[in-house]
């Protein structure tokens, strides 16, 4: 194995930080289109990007006690270790800061990331922002001068655009965070974007727990028109407003860790519930590295609540059945989740896509063709390709590449005796 000798940061993290021995490129049964992978913003994220007067109090990677953080006006912004521990053993795993010299390159270097989805054999991915962003902008949208959050934001989005995805457009898919502080200033951020190609909203999937309003009050219907308007996939990323779902106070880290998909439902619901989906029937809401499994209780619980819509008054002289607007503007996302395509029939197979998670540490890299393969290899071929990457394309408007059907990348092997 290779070692880099790292300072001390807080009393749990080791000096040590080991790279696990370099992985071989791995068997490509399938074409993986992944729609939730994470990068890791890089120093240089905003250089040349930001209105000189904000320069000063902008983003910007400084040194603080042997680590490497980001600071932005007077807040610090630790790089949390497990936004990128791929490459690494799980028992050096940590949410103490860490530098950049000790994630795995792929993390925050478009061209280093491109050689890491070729080992995993992952064609296209989609990424989600990181620690000075937050999943959904949310970090900008809380700077003591909305000026300055919002350049921020918009300098956030050239680079993703210029630099990240412009590594190779090909296998990237444009992803923008917008302005939460004012719904028309988003809705028209997200236009202008959209004409520049990008392809998906990362957006709260609760905002309200952002202090901010509740989708059930109509106060982010521009940013939805918006998204209808422009074929803009609304993703919704869990935990995306800072909030996981736990148990006990003095619970272990495994309950929270178990319960991650709990988040997912309680998402799901609201946002069938506040029905944006019948005022925006074009509207596609994909619920982020969610799972699946859960999706056939929700539907039947959602035919049970119905009986009693007398009753609640939520859903009573709609034309749609809630369920139907479920299957109709909703997608889901998969990982490592077995059960959830042996009940595919319930879900719908037009409905799932799949996800490497790279480089956090549920993700599947660099075995992600082999957990596919042993968790849906056992459905038609027609289904296995919407699963792994047609109905992620249909989702994002993107076009695979002629090239990721190519020999010369992905070659074909013959399935283990």
């Amino acid at each position: 194995m290779t070692t880099l000798e790292g300072l001390s940061i807080g009393a749990s993290r080791s000096s040590t930080v080991t790279f696990l021995p370099e992985p071989e490129p791995r068997p490509r049964r399938y074409t993986i289109v992944s729609v939730d992978d994470h990068l890791v913003e890089p120093p240089d994220t905003f250089e040349g990007r930001l209105p000189q007067r904000f320069v000063e109090q902008g983003p910007r990677v400084v040194e603080q006690d042997g680590g490497q953080v980001w600071v932005m006006e007077d807040r610090v912004i630790p790089n949390a270790g497990t936004n990128a521990v791929a490459g690494r053993p799980p028992s050096e795993y940590s949410m103490e800061p860490t530098r950049f010299e000790h994630m795995r390159r792929g993390s925050w270097d478009p061209h280093a990331r491109l050689a890491d989805m070729d080992v995993a054999g992952v064609w296209a991915s989609l990424c989600f922002p990181s620690m000075v962003a937050g999943f959904a902008g949310a970090r900008f949208a809380e700077t003591k001068d909305p000026e300055l959050g919002l350049a921020a934001m918009r300098a956030w989005n050239d680079w993703h655009l210029e630099s990240w995805c412009g590594a190779d457009p090909e296998r990237f898919i444009p992803q923008q965070i917008t302005w939460l502080r004012d719904p028309e200033i988003a809705a028209a951020e997200i236009r202008r974007n959209a004409e520049r190609g990008f392809r998906s909203l990362s957006f709260p999937e609760i905002p309200e727990r952002l202090r901010l309003p509740s989708i059930h009050t109509g106060y982010w219907d521009p940013v939805l028109r918006a998204c209808e308007e422009t074929d803009t996939t609304l993703s919704l990323h869990v935990g995306s407003a800072s909030a996981l779902v736990g148990g006990s106070s003095d619970a272990p880290p495994e309950v929270t860790t178990s319960l991650f998909f709990v988040g997912s439902i309680i998402t799901t619901a609201d946002w069938l519930f506040s029905k944006v989906a019948l005022r925006f029937p074009g509207l596609r809401i994909a619920i982020s590295e969610g799972g699946i499994g859960w999706v056939p209780s929700l539907l039947d619980r959602v035919e049970h609540c119905f009986r009693y819509r007398d009753f609640t008054g939520g859903w009573t002289d709609e034309e749609m059945h809630p369920n139907d607007v479920l299957r109709r503007n909703f997608w889901f996302c998969a990982l490592d989740d077995a059960a959830g395509f042996e009940m595919l029939d319930r879900i719908g197979e037009d409905r799932v896509t799949v996800e490497c998670d790279f480089p956090h540490a549920d993700s599947t890299w660099p075995d992600t063709q082999e957990y596919m393969h042993r968790q849906l290899g056992f459905l038609s071929e027609p289904v296995i390709e919407k699963l792994t990457w047609r109905n992620a394309c249909e989702l994002y408007r993107f076009d695979l590449a002629e090239r990721a059907a190519s020999r010369a990348w992905h070659r074909e092997v013959a399935a283990p005796q």
